[in-house]
């Protein structure tokens, strides 16, 4: 075939354009020895290709029976079940601890708002004491004063 015809056909080929029989020329013309010496790495990947195709795999493949398979979703879904349990236990506990610190907050705020309300009566109960104190001193100066004005009237009548 044609030189320029390949070159064509190999530049269709890089751009997956190419049809089965196209590839077909292509695998047969870079398989001969008659490859141009800047065209000859294409000749070495057809000739891979080549090679290849002549490959067979002989081992055997061994598959798993069946039982396995069940066994294994057996213990999945054990495994599954445990971690489910354990996620539900761990999320009670932060749960329940949750609870308990929002309880402790909501007694505090309350316990605030009593030692507010207890600060402002002591207040009122030490106004109030200041009051009582003046009128005791108060008492006690008319007390003297009644005293002197008793003792004052005695020596008089006498």
């Amino acid at each position: 075939m044609e030189l320029a015809n390949i070159e064509k056909l190999l530049e269709k080929y890089l751009n997956a354009e190419t049809t089965l029989q196209e590839e077909k020329i292509l695998s047969d013309y870079f398989t001969t020895n008659e490859v141009p010496p800047h065209l000859e790495e294409y000749g070495m990947l057809f000739g891979y290709f080549k090679q290849n195709q002549s490959e067979t795999y002989t081992k055997a493949i061994k598959l798993k029976p069946e039982k396995s398979k069940r066994k294994n979703f057996k213990l999945l879904s054990v495994a599954a079940s445990l971690a489910l349990l354990v996620s539900v236990y761990v999320g009670k506990n932060k749960y329940d601890e949750y609870q308990a610190r929002k309880q402790f907050a909501e007694v505090k705020k309350a316990l605030e708002l009593v030692s507010l309300h207890l600060n402002k009566g002591n207040e009122a109960l030490y106004a109030v004491s200041d009051n009582f104190n003046k009128g005791t001193d108060a008492i006690a100066k008319l007390d003297t004063y009644d005293k002197t004005v008793k003792t004052v009237i005695q020596k008089v009548n006498y």
